[in-house]
């Protein structure tokens, strides 16, 4: 009723009918038998309460056979109402009006309004709204009841029934919602509707939706509806047509058909991919089982589940075999390949034990199943894989740690696959032996010693991916123990300003066999590599002792320079130099000595004596070194920063705070080593590494300089480059050298200023209307872009040496604010072609979403066309056109 009791506009009417009420109505009210209001005082609760207890007369006798007769009262609670405007009540006293912000209470049900009338006779409510003066529907009735809440143009409910009649109602239905022309509500969270729209599009007036003839809604259930169809800018789409359709709308999970996507590839043909079922098992896990047809014959299934146990564990895993079948049976050009991953991770809570945790990261597939089965760039250029299963243990209250791991690792280019299992850890924390438990003072000198310890067990193998199974144990296995003690000693000050630090480290690793070597002269054997020599190994079991141990003395200091300008008003404060040398001297023994028994020594036929590693292919590595050490180690490392003014700070009062940290050099560091004991090549070749940053461009360098000579064979001389060289090549003899440096560009326009030109926007249409072709030109955009050059010294693949050069370069534009233009790509200066590029626009389209993918060249040549609607629950709602990158093979 377009306000059905119109508010009365004189105020003489209105005051008749108080007074009539008082005078008439209200004391047949009060002295009914059947019926007494209870009024609340108007001083103590403004909002009114009406109470439909029957109450008997205190002072007339009452027959309790006519009281039983008396129906139940069907209100079980008080009606609150209120509204701004005004209250009006009918002369019988059964109906109350309500303009305004009008509200009414009852149980968990609240209604409001513009104007409601209450209606205590028929037990029945009515609500609408108000047309404001720009013809705009406002205050609409919003009925909520529990957690559901509706809002719709008018409102019938029956409190007795709990049944309504709603026209032009909006609902949430999980992610989605429901605009109905007219519904009924027959039941708790049942519903009725004709001629509905749902769509999870959240504008008024949505950009798509489905039209639904006839639907019911179970709320936090289920959605069920007859004949649909799409609707898609207000234009109808009849075809597809749908008969009948089914959506799931349960807060909780529940298990339930997984609807398949489909689609077309040239080498495998049309599909039908991740159709399946999914089984909501329980609170603490679930399991989901998917499957893959083509229709050339490839197929696929995949397994995944999720468990978890609150505050103790949690992880997932996924089981997945495809069998890709390519070409025709009978063919050459026939291939099955069928292929397989297994990923698992597994967390413990924080706080399940503080002391105890095991985790698992695992990632192992066959070589060929990222090439044939990954649907992204990122998993079909993967080459590495890892997997670590993981379990430490702290021993409280101790120094004592231990950790045992499985680990995995693979290299899908080639095939080879590396395993440890297992590989254990036991690791005790510095301790101090001479310090004492209460102590006071300052520490003694000996109270400084400490030690500290750590074990570790492995077991490994390494083989290609078909021939880890063949392995037998222990023979093809690599195992052993290594024990490592390193011995720390007090470190002091020499002369106030040098650091001093002496160590001694020893190591000893236990293997289960050796190597012994024979030379045959008219015999061949394959050596580890499959190289023919006449050198046959033989392997001896039995436990093999190999240690080793060292001495070292260290020492560093700072040395600052400052350069101060004389003129004080310059706007250099000052320039400093920060030079850091430190030095080194280790010593290690000859253990190519035959006291210790790591190397055998052998003379071939022609008298040459050539000395062989018996731990040679050792899980921890070989013998020591043959030789003595005595070596000095030496490096450098520069930094310099400048002071300079700040002009653009305003802000800041004091004039020290105004003056700013420049870097002119982050770093700049030469490091090298002589030998002492060694009678040729004592000398190290000497690094270098630079590090800067200019006008926002970092550059970083580096190169290695050789100080010795080499023969034809590019094998090192004892001949210093600079008796045998001139100019710069005195320095040395390059053998590495890279350099590197990147830039980016991005547009000044940043979130605070988008925020500020929407804001003048707005206020513009406010005031002159809408400007939907309003572009902004400040539009955000970034560009980046990297190069860097390596060089390798001659040898006897390259007698010239070897220069690789790449450039790499990314951007992104916005064109507008829903408009997205990026793109990727790398290109190889000396070979003259680009890696991986790819070109990628989206648009944003509110409630759906528009993707252009395109791979213009190489084995990842591909596009994909693809919109679709953003929500989950319709992901299958899209269009797709896209050429595989499978189709290339």
């Amino acid at each position: 009723m377009s306000s059905q009791l119109k508010r009365y506009n004189s105020e003489n009417i209105l005051n008749k009918i108080i007074i009539t009420y008082l005078l008439v109505v209200f004391p047949i009210l009060l002295f009914s038998q059947e019926t007494k209001m209870v009024l609340q005082e108007m001083d103590k609760q403004p909002v009114p309460e009406l109470n439909y207890d029957f109450i008997s007369p205190d002072s007339i006798q009452i027959d309790t056979t006519v009281i039983d007769s008396v129906p139940k009262a069907i209100i079980e609670a008080p009606i609150i109402y209120n509204a701004e405007d005004s209250i009006i009540v009918s002369f019988d006293g059964q109906k109350v009006y309500l303009y305004n912000q009008a509200k009414v209470t009852y149980q968990n049900i609240e209604l409001t309004a513009y104007f409601i009338e209450l209606d205590l006779e028929t037990k029945q409510i009515y609500a609408e709204g108000i047309l404001d003066s720009a013809e705009t529907l406002v205050q609409k009735p919003i009925f909520k009841q529990g957690s559901e809440e509706y809002e719709s143009e008018t409102m019938r409910y029956n409190f007795e029934t709990g049944k309504a009649f709603i026209t032009k109602v909006v609902s949430e239905q999980g992610e989605g919602r429901i605009l109905s022309d007219r519904t009924k509500k027959i039941g708790k969270d049942v519903f009725i509707t004709e001629k509905a729209m749902y769509s999870t599009c959240d504008a008024d007036h949505p950009h798509f939706y489905l039209h639904l003839s006839k639907a019911k809604v179970v709320g936090n259930d289920k959605i069920i509806t007859g004949p649909a169809y799409l609707v898609l800018e207000d234009f109808p789409i009849y075809f597809p047509f749908i008969p009948f359709g089914y959506f799931p709308n349960s807060p909780t999970y529940s298990s339930g058909i997984l609807v398949p996507t489909y689609g077309e590839e040239q080498n495998r043909g049309f599909f039908l991919r991740d159709g399946g079922y999914y089984w909501a098992a329980s609170e603490y896990f679930d399991l989901a089982v998917r499957g893959d047809m083509y229709s050339k014959g490839s197929w696929g299934t995949k397994l995944h589940t999720n468990y978890r146990k609150r505050y103790k564990f949690s992880g997932g895993l996924d089981f997945k075999y495809a069998m890709n079948i390519y070409g025709e049976q009978g063919l050459d050009t026939y291939n099955r390949s069928p292929q397989f991953q297994v990923t698992w991770s597994h967390s413990q809570d924080a706080k399940a034990n503080p002391n105890r945790t095991f985790s698992a990261s695992v990632n192992f597939s066959t070589s060929g199943y990222d090439k044939q089965n990954s649907l992204s760039a990122q998993n079909y250029l993967r080459t590495q894989k890892s997997s670590s299963i993981s379990y430490t243990r702290k021993f409280e209250n101790t120094p004592f740690n231990m950790s045992m791991n499985v680990r995995h690792s693979q290299n899908s280019s080639d095939t080879t696959l590396s395993l440890s299992l297992p590989e254990m850890t036991f690791s005790m924390a510095k301790v101090y032996p001479f310090r004492k438990k209460k102590r006071s003072g300052t520490l003694k000198f000996y109270e400084k010693f400490g030690v500290n310890y750590t074990g570790n067990i492995k077991n490994t193998i390494t083989a290609k991916e078909y021939e880890i199974l063949d392995q037998a144990f222990p023979q093809d296995w690599k195992n052993g123990i290594k024990h490592n003690i390193p011995i720390s000693f007090p470190s002091f000050n020499l002369a106030k300003f040098i650091n001093v630090s002496p160590s001694i480290g020893y190591n000893e690793k236990w293997y289960f066999n050796e190597k012994n070597y024979s030379y045959h002269k008219d015999e061949t054997f394959l050596d580890p590599f499959g190289r023919e020599s006449n050198v046959k190994i033989d392997t001896i079991t039995g436990l093999n002792r190999v240690y080793d141990y060292s001495y070292s003395l260290s020492t560093s200091t700072n040395i600052y320079g400052m350069y101060l300008p004389l003129n004080p008003n310059s706007k250099i404060k000052g320039i400093r130099h920060k030079f850091t040398p430190s030095a080194s001297f280790s010593y290690r023994p000859d253990f190519g000595q035959e006291k210790f028994g790591y190397w055998q020594a052998l003379e071939d036929s022609n008298g040459v004596v050539k000395y062989y590693d018996v731990n040679a292919g050792g899980v921890y590595g070989g013998s020591p070194g043959r030789g003595a050490s005595g070596a000095i180690s030496l490096s450098l490392n520069n930094n310099v920063e400048m002071k300079v003014l700040d002009t653009k700070d305003t802000t800041k009062t004091d004039a020290e705070q105004k003056f700013k940290k420049v870097k002119i050099i982050d770093n700049l560091s030469f490091a090298t080593s002589y030998n002492l004991i060694a009678d040729s090549l004592n000398l190290t070749a000497i690094s270098m590494r630079a590090r800067t940053t200019i006008s926002g461009v970092s550059i970083n360098m580096g190169g290695v300089l050789d100080p010795y000579e080499v023969d034809e064979n590019y094998r090192k001389i004892h001949k210093y480059v600079w008796n045998e060289r001139k100019g710069m090549q005195k320095l040395g003899r390059l053998t590495r050298a890279n350099l590197s440096f990147g830039m980016s560009f991005k547009s000044k326009k940043g979130e605070k200023e988008s925020d500020n030109n929407k804001e003048i926007i707005e206020e513009v249409n406010l005031l002159q209307g809408e400007y939907d072709d309003y572009i902004d030109f400040n539009i955000p955009w970034d560009f980046g872009f990297d190069y860097s050059v390596n060089y390798s010294g001659p040898s006897n693949s390259a007698p010239n040496g070897r220069v690789t050069q790449t450039l790499g370069f990314r951007g992104n534009i916005n064109l507008t604010e829903k408009w997205r233009i990026s793109m990727n790509s790398n290109f190889d200066i000396m070979a003259q072609e680009f890696s991986f590029t790819t070109f990628n626009v989206n648009r944003d389209l509110h409630c759906w979403s528009m993707a252009f993918n395109f791979v213009p060249f190489g084995y990842m040549k591909s596009y994909s066309f693809t919109i679709n609607a953003k929500s989950s629950m319709l992901k299958d709602l899209k269009l797709q056109k896209k050429q595989s990158h499978y189709d290339n093979f």
